[in-house]
């Protein structure tokens, strides 16, 4: 074999390789999004399946506050409901809003507030937020390398060929960007 035909068969394999490895990670990176996104599918069930309790601490003492509770447990329904990323991220975010709504009620029942029961439940809630946020930044981390990876040259081009297209980020809501008031 010539020198020119070496050259080419080195070419050729180097070409395959590259091809294979580059399949390969632009699989791993969008399974790793899919992960990401079950992370947070498993936070926000886990805080929807919290509020049924929490719901039912508040109206013992707060029983005036009907429309609060029917406003979470609808934003709890709809979120039980969602199909799709972006529609249970949406959902997800209302019901986020709604418990805000239940701890300002707190505000206003002294007794509420001192129920261990109710401590224990903000408690939990406030960790399973905390783990939705970690949840969130990871699946935007993902979504960031799959990104960079399918749109850099050369891995796009083979990337356009498997129908790879960006993916979408989780945005936080615009008032929860806003900065809160505080007097003294």
């Amino acid at each position: 074999m010539s020198l020119t035909g070496w050259i080419v068969g080195i070419a050729a394999a180097l070409l395959v390789l590259f091809i294979i490895l580059s399949y390969n990670r632009i699989i791993r990176l969008e399974n790793r999004i899919d992960n990401a996104w079950a992370q947070i599918d498993v936070q926000l069930k886990k805080r929807a399946d919290l509020v049924p309790n929490l719901v039912d601490t508040v109206k013992g003492y707060a029983k005036h506050e009907k429309e609060i509770m029917t406003e979470v447990s609808e934003a709890r329904e709809r979120m039980m409901q969602a199909e799709g990323t972006q529609d249970r991220a949406e959902a997800g975010n209302e019901l986020g809003q709604a418990l805000k709504s239940i701890f300002a009620v707190a505000e206003d029942y002294p007794d509420l507030k001192a129920s261990q029961n109710f401590q224990e439940l903000q408690q939990e809630l406030s960790s399973i937020e905390n783990k939705i946020a970690y949840a969130r930044q990871h699946f935007n981390d993902a979504v960031l390398t799959f990104n960079n990876s399918i749109e850099t040259f050369p891995t796009n081009l083979l990337a356009n060929m498997m129908g790879k297209g960006e993916r979408d980020m989780l945005e936080i809501e615009t008032a929860d960007r806003e900065l809160p008031d505080v007097e003294f």
